[in-house]
């Protein structure tokens, strides 16, 4: 199990850190071109969701940003201290009674870009993994 971790503060200023973090895994794993955007922007919209809407972007509250290879592909997971969600009652943002309303476009490009999502800790942590292209 290789880990590589980020904490970051509840501040909407840290979502910059989430591109140089990517940026390391990709070379450290030779990530495709054409997975890199994926992961890119899922977890870019998983950390604003969490400084956002989890804590509350309350600075003394933390997100933990954790990378783990596997050899089938590579694994994100994103927790935040808030009270968590369901994201099962989350309005689907490509209705067209929803299509003008802020909210739900994070977890549906999440849940879009990913190989496989999972909403742990009652929603307080999302993991979302990408297959690497041999």
């Amino acid at each position: 199990m290789n880990l590589t971790m980020l904490k970051l503060k509840s501040n909407p200023k840290s979502i910059c850190k989430v591109e140089g973090f990517v940026q390391l895994i990709a070379t450290k794993y030779s990530i495709s071109e054409n997975r890199y955007p994926d992961i890119l922007i899922s977890l870019t919209e998983a950390v604003c969701n969490a400084i956002t809407h989890g804590n509350g972007n309350n600075e003394d509250k933390m997100v933990d940003v954790t990378m783990e290879k596997r050899a089938e592909g590579i694994s994100f997971r994103v927790s935040d201290q808030g009270g968590g969600f369901d994201p099962n009652k989350l309005p689907d943002p490509t209705t067209v009674e929803h299509l003008e309303c802020c909210g739900g476009r994070g977890v549906h490009i999440i849940n879009e870009l990913s190989d496989d999502v999972k909403y742990l800790n009652n929603g307080r942590t999302v993991e979302m993994f990408f297959s690497l292209e041999k």
